[in-house]
């Protein structure tokens, strides 16, 4: 559910040794990938094709044993509706999506014991109405949480089953917050500055300001999970950051492809979403407060806020002095 670069990418793989099925809303692109299928760029250079079953009718889809739910944030609770429409009653949701409260959102809907939460490191580009690139493989780990029923947990080591046979590296975890939380980190520190600058991931490498900027934003993420308890997977979170943004160096984040498509951005399930807990647990979290802003302002019908690549004017904009 949700066709944009991490859908159609899933939809490519997956469709090799299962069933799919993609559901979105961009008329142009379901045209596209129904008339000629979906040409995927991939990281070692290789171009390749697949045809691939999409629609826009959700109600023609029938029942479906499991629904990945890659669409926007702001888009989860539409999503959360159309699930509870194909999904079998012992079908299992997974949200494999930034930002926080997804799982939340369509737990509401669906039940606790039909969802849960997964964390994908992959990274995608929209090329064009029926072009992707694959900018980088990582990792995705999916949640064993105790709390889903008995068909759902039967469903889920079949589902990691399915990637790993893809070609997806996956694993179970038997907890997720703190790889919600590390993926947060990175997203906080490399999607805003991005697409401020509407420059792919590597660019900001190569300034030792953006760098400084990137560590800030990413450490102030991290002090808030502490606050809560959550245990990051790695040990410095700004070490993290920059080793994937370095990793994905030709990616264009999905906050920059958003602002690209004049669209909105998850700059809120972010950086707002870490401001928000911050301030009631009475931390922090200037740096992430004000990239939030800056990426709101472009969203609210701003033209760029900076030329492109421009980082001087950029860290006028952030102001470091104020931040110290």
């Amino acid at each position: 559910m949700g066709i944009g670069a991490l859908g159609c990418l899933l939809g490519a793989y997956l469709s090799d040794v299962a069933e799919v099925i993609l559901i979105g809303h961009w008329p142009e692109q379901v045209a596209g990938i129904r008339r000629s299928g979906l040409t995927v760029e991939n990281p070692d250079g290789r171009v390749t094709h697949h045809a691939l079953t999409i629609t826009a009718d959700a109600a023609s889809v029938g029942q479906v044993d499991v629904a990945l739910v890659v669409v926007k944030s702001r888009q989860t609770l539409d999503a959360a509706h159309t699930a509870a429409e194909i999904l079998k009653p012992d079908g299992l949701a997974i949200t494999l999506q930034n930002g926080l409260n997804n799982c939340d959102t369509l737990r509401r809907v669906l039940g606790r014991s039909r969802v849960t939460l997964g964390v994908t490191s992959q990274g995608a580009t929209v090329l064009g109405v029926a072009n992707i690139r694959h900018a980088g493989h990582g990792p995705t780990h999916f949640g064993r949480d105790p709390l889903l029923g008995w068909a759902q947990l039967e469903i889920l080591p079949q589902v990691v089953d399915v990637f790993n046979r893809a070609g997806l590296e996956s694993y179970l975890v038997d907890e997720t917050d703190g790889l919600v939380w590390g993926k947060l980190a990175v997203n906080a520190a490399i999607n805003p500055l991005t697409a401020l600058l509407r420059v792919p991931n590597g660019f900001l490498m190569k300034h030792e300001a953006l760098i400084d900027i990137m560590i800030r934003a990413a450490l102030e993420v991290a002090a808030v999970a502490e606050a809560q308890g959550i245990v990051l997977p790695f040990a410095d979170a700004a070490e993290r950051a920059q080793s994937v943004a370095r990793a994905t160096a030709t990616n264009r984040s999905s906050m920059l492809q958003d602002v690209e498509r004049g669209a909105p951005t998850e700059v809120e399930a972010i950086c707002g979403a870490v401001a928000r807990i911050a301030h009631e647990l009475n931390i922090s979290t200037p740096l992430n407060i004000r990239l939030c802003r800056l990426v709101r302002q472009v969203e609210g019908g701003q033209p760029p806020l900076v030329a492109q690549g421009d980082v001087e004017a950029l860290l006028r904009l952030i102001d470091m002095e104020s931040m110290n």
